[in-house]
């Protein structure tokens, strides 16, 4: 896991409800592109939940995600 990818656990972490690829964006310190690439592998990994809804992606760690942030 690089650094990013931590940024943005912490980040959604921290987060009580689905938060918008922007604004992960932002708090990381990236491009909306790049994020959007992190969440998806992240997902790919479970460490991510993410859906669709309307025209934007709302992500949510899971619990393993909370998990690898200990170690």
């Amino acid at each position: 896991m690089d650094e990013i990818d931590r940024k943005i656990l912490e980040y959604l972490s921290g987060e009580d409800w689905p938060v918008t690829t922007e604004m992960v964006a932002k708090s990381v310190g990236v491009s909306w592109n790049t994020a959007q690439i992190h969440l998806w592998k992240l997902v790919s990994e479970g460490y991510v939940i993410g859906k669709r809804v309307g025209r934007q992606n709302q992500w949510i760690i899971t619990e393993n995600g909370r998990k690898i942030l200990k170690f």
